[in-house]
């Protein structure tokens, strides 16, 4: 069975940083890319970054880039999200997600964790 475990939200200062990891057992994800989405309270979930599987190739909306950085660690199975200058936008849960490829993992993606919530305070 899959099992993604995001964890590294929490409560931060608008203009802080959070370092966000998801975990994933059960199978392996070094063939896959993986990506992060964000939720708002009665909205939608937004992609935010994505990764290729050789971690050649990362992908952010224009909403985050430069702010935002994706990275993963094969060997632990395991992939990153550094956020930087955080908007005080309220509380958003963040979740992350495998695909076969970047372009599917923004429409589709294989499976979904639990989600971590983040929250930058004005």
């Amino acid at each position: 069975q899959v099992q993604l475990v995001e964890s590294g939200g929490g409560l931060v200062q608008a203009g802080g940083s959070l370092r966000l990891s998801c975990a994933a057992s059960g199978r392996t994800f070094s063939g896959y890319a993986m990506g992060w989405f964000r939720q708002a309270p009665g909205k939608g979930r937004e992609f935010v970054a994505a990764i290729n599987w050789s971690a050649s190739r990362t992908y952010y909306p224009d909403s985050v880039k430069g702010r935002f950085t994706i990275s993963r660690d094969s060997d632990k199975n395991t992939v990153y999200l550094q956020m930087n200058n955080l908007e005080a936008e309220g509380t958003d849960v963040y979740y992350c997600a495998p695909a076969p490829t970047p372009v599917q993992l923004q429409t589709c993606p294989t499976s979904w964790g639990e989600g971590t919530q983040a929250t930058a305070a004005s």
